[in-house]
């Protein structure tokens, strides 16, 4: 049914656009007669007038014309046409015949605009009589001689000049003008105008123009608020939302009921001009929904005085005291290609790479700043993109986060390959974190529209090594959509080992626009299998020791009861380290016979687009069915589903982090399981018990405002799942098999 309805759209659509393009025809025939029967000598002199009146700031040269006929003969220049002003009623049209003579052969200086309507006036094909009317006006012997000789006609071009491409801005001006000059042409000069930019290449040109317009994109998260006053009398609270204003761009925030100390976490863009002021003016209101909303109070940011291409957290206090907001501001995505962030202006200086080495050394721990290391990320560009736009081309620019911080290119206009040509400096607060870089298609109206992702662990970066990465889909588990879709890349990255040591056992910092999974049932499932492979490993331990207890296989059964044993007769506390160090043993011998975790090698695709078509399929179908009955349990499966999730993460993070998946880590937990040992062996157990109780007891009094923590807890945080892992698995850029691919793709069934 919807396909019939498609289809009836369609031939409406096409009968429509049939007809106007008709009666464009037929309305561009009649305004060429007219122009050619009634009105043409008016609009040469109107041409002739403007050249010596009025030039184009943006357009014009200055080209010097010689008498000499050598001179023209050298070379084949382009001569730029002009625009010129229509007559006046008591302006005789010989006389400005004669000066636009005098000025096409004289020898002074004469300024010419770069593009005109000098087709529509002076086309040799359609315009020969006219062009000799005008001729025959002169009406001196002198003029009557210079007739005579061979010499380009008004108008026309002299021979091996050509006129330069057309610049929209002008035809449309000139339209207009001859519309002021006649006002009984107005209507069909206002049709014939939306005819030109509907149906000529002008239209792209000019979109693309006005697309361009915009320097610099605000980036603003908007974090929280606190200590807002309590506009609600009657329930001593407020219904805060805030008002972003940046020149002519708005944006209004959601509504947070009934809060004092709202939390957001929206993120949002505005656009910076060169011509407008860089002040950006923050207000905060309260809803209202019987009256008018009650303004809470308002800050204002100079952004002029914040540094590009960084990510600033900034609280700000609201005036007369009524509390701070407290948001994340980026400007980036800067046009201009002096800006530092230009890699073809860019010079590598040798000496400033040792200052930021000497800086983060590790036994440098006296620097102020929070950071553990710093990184350089170039982004050269990208090929194979998906087209987004109805031309078959996209308008893509790329986004680069590490943490809160978040930086852009510039976007470029109608094309499949971008060259961005940008370099991008970030500070590393954590070293493992993960590099997310992600391509989007700018549509109107400053929206986007995904092209493809990838996800690179900062601890996974090969120094200064070019290379292409392939990107992949939302979902981070296929190859996105395009024409294998890659983007060219070099990083570098300088850590100090000390410092990120110390980070890694600490909080981590939160990202404050990582949102909650919502209720799915497919995320459900799959985190209910991960779950049951952590719970399967130690259903599979029980079972082997249920089988030294059944005594299934004597011999094994009899070792494990002597080392149990020996075990309870020597053992000691600082033998638990050790036990734990026997599995890290193992892992690593494994680590270094097999390469890594196989999750980390990178693969087709091919298999993992079938699975998710698939799946993509069954969810249509049944979401249709239970979509009442999962709206219903939605709010309980939902925590019953995060904390499935987190309790999987925990497991594998364990798992992971005893089988170097993330070497660093592993080195770090081997150590850190060495000093406990050590320390265990020489202090007994009893004091160290003590010691950590009276720690805990305290914490409150002797440091109020530490954050109570787990230290291994708050390591394996920095392990990553399985999840993270197949996130982070990159794709081959040229798959081997990508001919039986697309022979599968001739032979599947319709």
């Amino acid at each position: 049914m919807t396909e019939k309805k498609m289809d009836r759209l369609k031939n409406r659509f096409m009968t429509l656009q049939g007809k106007i393009q008709d009666r464009m025809d037929e309305f561009q025939d009649q305004v060429q007669n007219k122009i050619e029967k009634s009105k043409l000598s008016k609009f040469i002199a109107h041409l002739s007038e403007e050249t010596r009146s009025s030039v184009d700031d943006n357009s014009v040269e200055s080209v010097e014309l010689s008498s000499s006929e050598g001179d023209v003969g050298k070379e084949n220049p382009t001569i730029p046409s002009f625009v010129i002003d229509g007559p006046t009623d008591n302006e005789n049209p010989k006389d400005v015949c004669k000066e636009f003579l005098k000025a096409e052969q004289g020898t002074g200086t004469v300024l010419y605009k770069s593009r005109s309507a000098c087709n529509l006036a002076y086309d040799d094909r359609n315009n020969e009589s006219s062009s000799e009317s005008c001729l025959s006006c002169l009406s001196s012997s002198d003029d009557r001689e210079r007739m005579s000789e061979p010499r380009p006609r008004a108008g026309s071009l002299p021979p091996g000049a050509a006129l330069d491409q057309p610049s929209p801005l002008l035809v449309c001006d000139l339209i207009e003008k001859f519309s002021n000059k006649f006002p009984k042409f107005k209507s069909q000069g206002d049709r014939f105008h939306r005819y030109l930019m509907k149906n000529t290449r002008l239209s792209d040109v000019n979109k693309r123009l006005k697309a361009q317009i915009w320097s610099s994109v605000v980036t603003i998260v908007l974090v929280e608020a606190k200590n807002l006053p309590a506009m609600d009398l009657d329930t001593r609270s407020s219904d805060p939302y805030c008002k972003f204003r940046l020149g002519n761009e708005k944006y209004k925030s959601k509504v947070v009921w009934k809060s004092l100390h709202p939390s957001w976490l929206e993120q949002f863009d505005l656009h910076l001009y060169d011509d407008q002021e860089q002040i950006l003016e923050v207000t905060v209101w309260d809803k209202d929904k019987q009256s008018k909303d009650d303004f809470i109070g308002r800050c204002a940011i100079d952004l002029s005085r914040l540094e590009r291409e960084k990510t600033h957290n900034i609280w700000k206090d609201l005036e007369d005291g009524n509390g701070q907001i407290f948001l994340l501001l980026t400007i980036s995505g800067t046009t201009q290609s002096e800006t530092i962030t230009d890699l073809s202006s860019y010079k590598e200086n040798p000496r400033d790479r040792e200052i930021v080495e000497r800086r983060y050394t590790w036994y440098n721990l006296n620097e102020q700043s929070s950071g553990v290391g710093w990184l350089c990320v170039k982004v050269y560009g990208a090929k194979g993109l998906a087209a987004a736009d109805l031309g078959g081309k996209s308008d893509p620019f790329c986004v680069l986060e590490l943490g809160n911080a978040r930086l852009q290119t510039h976007t470029e206009y109608k094309t499949l390959t971008p060259n961005w040509m940008k370099i991008f400096t970030f500070t590393v607060k954590d070293i493992t974190s993960i590099l997310e870089i992600t391509v989007y298609d700018e549509d109107h109206d400053h929206k986007v529209e995904f092209l493809g992702k990838l996800a690179v662990p900062l601890l996974n970066i090969r120094n200064g090594e070019k290379r292409w990465y392939a990107l992949k889909d939302k979902k981070m588990r296929a190859r996105a959509k395009g024409n294998f879709p890659q983007i060219l890349l070099e990083m570098l990255v300088i850590w100090n080992p000390l410092k990120a040591a110390i980070r890694a056992v600490n909080p981590k910092e939160p990202k404050y626009m990582h949102q909650e999974a919502k209720f799915k049932r497919q995320l459900f499932i799959r985190n209910v299998m991960r779950l049951k492979a952590i719970i399967m490993w130690f259903i599979e331990v029980g079972k082997i020791l249920q089988d030294c207890f059944e005594w299934e296989s004597r011999i094994r059964s009899f070792l494990g009861l002597l080392l149990w044993l020996a075990f309870c007769y020597y053992y000691e506390m600082w033998m638990l380290p050790l036990l734990i160090l026997m599995f890290f043993g193992r892992a690593w011998l494994i680590y270094r016979l097999t390469g890594g975790n196989p999750l980390l090698v990178p693969v087709d695709d091919e298999d993992l687009l079938a699975e998710e078509d698939d799946e993509d399929e069954a969810d249509k179908e049944e979401k249709k069915s239970l979509k009442e009955r999962l709206q219903a349990i939605q709010e309980v499966t939902q925590t019953v589903q995060n904390a499935i999730g987190y309790v999987a993460s925990l497991g594998e993070a364990v798992k992971n982090l005893t089988n170097f998946t993330v070497p660093y880590l592993s080195y770090l937990a081997i150590i850190m399981l060495l000093g406990a040992m050590i320390v265990l062996y020489v202090i007994p157990l009893r004091y160290l018990l003590m010691a950590w109780g009276i720690n805990k007891f305290t914490r409150k009094i002797l440091r109020p405002h530490t954050i109570p923590n787990n230290e291994v807890l708050d390591l394996l945080s920095r392990v990553p799942d399985d999840e993270t892992l197949l996130d982070c698995r990159e794709l081959k850029p040229h798959p081997a098999n990508e001919h039986r691919r697309d022979a599968r793709k001739k032979h599947k069934p319709s």
